[in-house]
Parts: C-alpha cells; structure tokens; sequence
C-alpha cells in the first residue's frame, strides 16, 4: 500500500512516532531472543478474560508486542513491519497538528480500545500487535486527510482515505463475522480502535478547534 500527503521522508518523522518505531522494534528483537527462556511474547500479549489469564497491565503492553514466528517457527517480520509503516504513514501528521502529547493520548487510548474490544467479543482469545492502535490512526487521518488518495492489492486505481477507511472497516466486520478456519487477525480490535479514533477525533475538534487548525 502506497500514499500521498503533504509530509513524507523518513527524516521528517516527529519525535513520538519515533520513539513509537523504537520500541515495537526493540520488542520485537525482544521476543525473538527471550521467547524460548522465558516465553516473553506470552507475558506481553493480551488473554481474553474467561481463558484465566488476563491481567490489567496486558491491556498496554500487548500492543507493543508482536508476531515473531510462524506455525513452522520460521522468522517472520511483515506483522511488526507493517504496522510500523502504518504507524509512521498515519503517525507523522496527526503529532504535527496535535503535538506530542495529545498523539500520545490518542494513539494509546486507541490501542486500549481495540484490546478490550478484542478481549470481550472474542472468547479464548489471545492477542497482540499495534494494529488496533493504528487503525485508530487511520480514522484520524482520514478525518483530516480524506482526499489522500491509497493503492492497495488488488484494487488497480487509487482510493481516496475517505473511503478506504469504509473498506477497511467492512472487511474486518464481515472477517470478524466470519472468520476462516486458519484467520488468526485480531479483527475486533482492529474496530474497536477505528471506533475509538473517530470518537476522539470528533470530540476533540468540536471542543477544541484550535488545536487542530
């Protein structure tokens, strides 16, 4: 998936967006390393409350942690990878017109969202990844933004955000309805921090336009 906005360039990246990218990805190393000793990815990620494992503080830290293997224990990095080009796509403009503390306020807010979204509506659930904190980017972004035009597979003309933030959401919610048997993405969370985003987004400007403008 490709973009086209006002700020672009790695060298532009503002400081929490950053800081974000820095930790998911020292995580991510994290896990690969300490996973076999101490099965640290279990410790972060998020337990749905009637498995008997939940507890509050996996609430935050399931969405810095992230897939490091798939089911024949190869290496895999597209989850992380992803998400932080989600992260720095979305990320980089909305700190430049909210600052970085309210970023910060949203963007974790929105991955606390998608986790309780995702832990209530799936029963035996087990999750983590910053993709519902993202997806809470993406409804912000397509908020101010929403004649940035998108391509994605396998659609061959460009989509404008604010459509593609629909799209999106339809998939998920008929994925969600309708999982496949091998389908192992946190689509709940996915809603629940785009419902989130656009929450926030739409109170925060009413009450407060000139952060915004």
């Amino acid at each position: 998936m490709a973009y086209n906005s006002y700020g672009s360039g790695f060298r532009r990246v503002t400081p929490v967006v950053l800081n974000l990218i820095i930790i998911n990805v020292l995580v991510y190393f994290a896990q690969l390393m300490l996973d076999s000793s101490i099965e640290l990815t279990a410790k972060l990620a998020l337990f749905s409350y009637d498995t008997g494992l939940f507890n509050p503080y996996q609430l935050l830290t399931h969405m810095f942690a992230h897939a490091t293997r798939d089911a024949d224990g190869s290496v895999v990095i597209f989850h992380v990878l992803f998400n932080m080009l989600g992260l720095w796509m979305f990320g980089t403009n909305l700190e430049r017109i909210w600052g970085p503390k309210r970023f910060l306020i949203f963007y974790l807010v929105c991955g606390l969202a998608a986790g309780i979204a995702q832990m209530l509506l799936v029963t035996n659930s087990v999750s983590y990844g910053a993709s519902g904190a993202i997806m809470g980017l993406l409804a912000a972004y397509a908020y101010y933004f929403p004649n940035t035009e998108f391509f994605f597979f396998p659609v061959p003309f460009p989509v404008k955000a604010k459509y593609f933030v629909f799209i999106v959401a339809g998939v998920d919610l008929l994925s969600g309805l309708h999982p496949g048997k091998l389908d192992d993405i946190g689509h709940y969370a996915h809603l629940g921090g785009l419902a989130m985003g656009f929450i926030l987004v739409i109170i925060w400007n009413r009450t407060n336009k000139k952060t915004f403008y």
